[in-house]
């Protein structure tokens, strides 16, 4: 998946033969879950690695919340994911 950053930033499909996009700086803003009100997001994780784990066995560093006008399960279904740092 890749960002459109026209009007609201949102994921759209990938370009053929295009494994790695790179992603705009994203601002990150700590919120408790309970007070959190989200619609038309995917839930994404970001890993370290491309790998999505480390030599110890630790990837997972957070979830991003991504703006999209698809059904989630297309993005879940590709393995949409965010990682810090491209191999």
């Amino acid at each position: 998946a890749r960002i459109r950053l026209l009007e609201n930033a949102e994921l759209e499909p990938q370009k053929p033969k295009v494994l790695v996009q790179e992603l705009p700086i994203l601002r990150v803003v700590p919120i408790e879950a309970s007070k959190l009100k989200l619609q038309d997001t995917l839930r994404t994780p970001v890993y370290v690695t491309q790998a999505r784990k480390n030599a110890m066995g630790v990837g997972l560093v957070f979830e991003a919340d991504l703006h999209t006008t698809e059904h989630v399960s297309s993005w879940v279904l590709q393995g949409v994911s965010l990682s810090l740092n491209i191999d």
